[in-house]
């Protein structure tokens, strides 16, 4: 622990105001969605544009998350962090104030840029201000149900601000959250140096990567107005894979990559991150289509499937604060990731038996708390996991790109569960509406369903303990080899 970092209650004050922001960043990520009729008729938005005001958002968070992450290890988490958190809460006043589109429109993607910096070396530096294991679970407990539970909770508050105030407001509110937390943030956080910007500063393949990730984020979310074989989606697709290719290149001969090599050596990191690939496709994809069963087939209102969300939340806040840190000391991080990743599966596979005129608390309140307890458990495992290990010196980097494989991931997995539901529903005739949209459903929670079941052999593979520890002592070893003694 350096001299600078923060100790004792401090630490747990440090871990609050880098929840806080993140909540905030994954808030604003769903919060607009119910706000969006009312923002169209004030601001005088078309139908055909109406979806950049969570686009411009997406975009520049998927984006830059990989190039904050790595900023973060040069020029110090902290400032990044502090950077990205005083863009974010500006932005914000300014999508408060929007009096046009484009106002709104330039405010989101700031938004998206200053969460991207924030969001990007959080977890890094959640991982260094608690080395011990106990206290890492407990840690990584609440950073995670903030990241799993902040979509349901921005749904909710989405309707609330905007029904008692006004749709500014789930904008507006972010700048007294984001000043006080400011102001705790310079006081707490650890005042990191970094490596320095000539340790690795690859401009050309920052500018490549970026290019490649803003691309393939955007063509992903234009799939549902072009479709996956369009010209549109191809040649977008195409380029985005033709800039990475690049930019894997490129890494490969600079002296000062921004992305090294040796980070994928480890087979701890790549398999945790193929893992969260895997896992976040199938709960992106349900987390959509259970809220279209719900609304279309079951016929709930907005804010009766608003509340039928709740249980989910509270059950993954319940299992990752409160019983998967205890598990995951007792048991360790790998045997909980597996036992979660058999609840979402479980549930996921329940659910894609749902009938057409089935009831919410017969047919899917079961599978989703089955869900909610099964990501409480597996998303602060598989955090820990992902993060064990990352060299001290990439902790901002490694935290950048599990941040980025969660949004790339998430985002591919919504839009392709999404096209097989809508395919399957719209290929039966001579049925009810009902029983075809729920046939289609039942499709996408099998395919989710397969993932959850690639991701647990992904997962027994390549995490088990001891496939890719470094003992203590060797060169790049981990914050927690640092920490800990070897068994």
């Amino acid at each position: 622990m350096s001299l600078d970092q923060p100790a004792g209650r401090s630490r747990w004050l440090a871990l609050a105001v880098l929840s806080a922001q993140t909540l905030m960043i994954v808030l604003d990520q769903t919060i607009v969605n119910v706000a969006l009729p009312a923002i169209r008729d004030d601001l005088g938005f078309t139908p055909s544009n109406l979806s950049w005001v969570v686009n411009a958002y997406l975009i520049p968070f998927g984006g830059l998350l990989l190039l904050a992450g790595r900023l973060g290890d040069l020029a110090g988490r902290r400032r990044v962090f502090l950077a990205g958190m005083a863009v974010f809460t500006l932005a914000s006043l300014l999508a408060g104030l929007a009096w046009n589109p484009e106002t709104l429109m330039a405010a989101r993607f700031l938004q998206g840029a200053g969460g991207a910096a924030s969001t990007a070396v959080a977890l890094g530096m959640v991982v260094r201000l608690f080395p011990e294991p106990a206290e890492r679970a407990k840690a990584l407990g609440a950073f995670s149900f903030v990241q799993a539970a902040g979509g349901s909770i921005g749904s909710i508050a989405g309707g609330v601000l905007t029904q008692a105030l006004s749709w500014h407001w789930i904008f507006l509110i972010n700048l007294p959250i984001g000043l006080a937390a400011g102001a705790v943030a310079v006081r707490v956080l650890e005042n990191d140096r970094g490596l320095g910007l000539r340790a690795g500063a690859d401009w050309l393949g920052a500018a490549l990567v970026t290019a490649a990730l803003m691309l393939g984020v955007y063509t992903i979310v234009e799939v549902e107005s072009h479709g996956w074989a369009s010209a549109h989606t191809l040649g977008f697709g195409a380029l985005s894979l033709a800039l990475l290719a690049a930019f894997g290149i490129r890494q490969a001969r600079t002296r000062d990559p921004l992305l090294p090599p040796r980070i994928f050596a480890s087979r701890g990191l790549s398999g945790a991150n193929l893992t969260m690939a895997l896992l976040v496709s199938a709960m992106f994809g349900f987390q959509f289509l259970v809220v279209l069963y719900l609304r279309q087939v079951l016929g709930l209102s907005a804010q009766a499937t608003g509340l039928a969300m709740v249980p989910i939340a509270g059950t993954i806040a319940l299992v990752s604060l409160a019983v998967s840190p205890r598990l995951s000391t007792r048991f360790g991080d790998y045997r909980v990731l597996l036992a979660g990743l058999v609840l979402i599966g479980g549930g996921l596979a329940w659910l894609a038996r749902v009938p057409a005129d089935g009831g919410y608390a017969t047919d899917v309140l079961g599978p989703t708390l089955a869900m909610g307890a099964g990501f409480g458990l597996a998303m602060p495992a598989l955090m820990g996991l992902g993060m064990r290990d990352a060299a001290a010196d990439d902790t901002g980097l490694a935290s950048g790109l599990f941040n980025t494989t969660q949004q790339v991931a998430g985002a591919l997995g919504l839009s392709v569960l999404a096209v097989l539901a809508a395919t399957r529903t719209e290929s039966l005739t001579g049925v009810r509406p009902e029983e075809a949209l729920t046939s289609g459903y039942h499709l996408a929670f099998w395919v989710g369903t397969g993932l959850v079941a690639a991701a647990f052999v992904v997962a027994a593979v390549m995490l088990r303990p001891g496939v890719a520890a470094r003992r203590t002592g060797e060169p790049g070893a981990t914050v927690a080899d640092r920490a800990l003694p070897q068994l």
